[in-house]
């Protein structure tokens, strides 16, 4: 991807100028990453309009130049920290007497952070708070991207097909949960994009239930939510299954909520904002008379983090564009009793939409 990192900070550099500020600051490593190739643990980015510039330490000495050569980015390796280097860097460049302006994301930054950064930079420099420059830009992926995010979403589909086959009563959560992300790490991809989820029973009705020591059992809702990160990139990917014979209810939560999820994704297929998906899922779960059991928004943007803009909630404006990649999550969760959620990752194109995860939807009762 050589080329699209230097694209990436071309645009940024458009801004820039746009602008007026000198320079921005990127600490946010995702970010770096983003903009230069830079793969390092620490790590500050200083982006000028004309050139840019990667401050870590000594132990990315040989790893940063060769990361750095495709995008044209200078890496500087310094013994202090990155933060108070690239603001040691802004106060020393050459401007006359003015003042020069460069800009900080308030949203990636520590107030220690901020503090380093004022101390190095002293008052030659002033600083400005522009949050979500990079993030936007994330935002819309290229055909590189969608093909990563897309073999990441087929990668997590196999380890659902495959962890079906194991699972029965009596197998722990966390069993479970070491079982897929082995099994990823066999397909190639270099760890889970969070921590997986298993959630059985009762305890299927929290949403962001982490796995434990209880054993599954016959007769009750499981709740799998994973993903994995295949060439930097995340997939997510939610199943529910039943153990046994799934009664009326159960049937028919699982028949609401992948009606949701249907309505939700034919509202990505047009020019909409980033609420009508939700909105969408929201009345076909309360014509169930099962809404007041959604207590999530219907999805999120995914890339080289798990949540990333667009977020798919009430009433969020921001306009969905070809280009974004958004998980479609709807869910039911009767405290008590069990919950079921199916998510899939969906790319938006010109004029339709795909669905990059490909596992059954279906509920499967084992």
């Amino acid at each position: 991807m050589p080329q699209e990192f230097r694209n990436r900070l071309r645009g940024l550099q458009r801004r820039l100028a746009q602008s007026g500020a000198g320079a921005i600051v990127v600490s946010h490593l995702p970010n770096v990453y983003y903009l230069s190739g830079f793969t390092g643990s620490s790590g500050a980015l200083v982006v000028e309009q004309r050139s840019a510039t990667l401050f870590t330490d000594g132990r990315y000495s040989v790893q940063a130049r060769e990361q750095l050569r495709s995008s044209g980015v200078k890496p500087r390796i310094t013994q202090s920290q990155p933060l108070e280097a690239a603001g040691s860097f802004l106060r020393g460049l050459k401007h006359g007497t003015k003042r020069r302006t460069a800009v900080l994301d308030p949203n990636h930054i520590t107030l220690a952070g901020r503090g380093v950064l004022n101390r190095a930079a002293g008052v030659r420099v002033r600083w400005i708070s522009s949050p979500g420059w990079v993030e936007e830009m994330r935002a819309i992926k290229s055909p590189t991207e969608i093909a990563l995010i897309r073999a990441a979403a087929r990668l997590i589909s196999k380890v659902f097909e495959e962890i079906v086959k194991i699972i029965r009563p009596g197998v722990m959560e966390l069993d479970l949960a070491a079982e897929v992300d082995y099994r990823m790490r066999k397909l190639g991809a270099s760890g889970p994009s969070f921590e997986t989820i298993i959630a059985s029973g009762r305890r299927s009705a929290l949403p962001h239930a982490q796995p434990t020591t209880k054993r599954l059992r016959q007769n009750e809702l499981v709740v799998l939510d994973m993903g994995a990160i295949l060439g930097h990139y995340c997939s997510d990917l939610t199943r529910t299954i039943y153990l046994g014979c799934a009664p009326r209810r159960v049937k028919q939560w699982h028949k609401a909520v992948l009606e949701a999820q249907k309505a939700a994704q034919e509202v990505l297929a047009g020019p909409h904002e980033a609420g009508e998906p939700d909105d969408a899922a929201r009345r076909v779960l309360d014509s169930f008379g099962l809404g007041r059991y959604f207590v999530h928004s219907t999805g999120h943007g995914l890339g080289l983090e798990i949540h990333e803009e667009p977020r798919l909630a009430k009433g969020r404006k921001q306009l969905l564009m070809p280009g974004m990649v958004v998980t479609v999550e709807p869910g039911v969760y009767v405290e008590g009793v069990g919950g079921i959620r199916i998510e899939d990752d969906v790319a938006i194109h010109a004029c339709r939409i795909e669905v990059l995860t490909t596992a059954p939807r279906e509920l499967l009762e084992l």
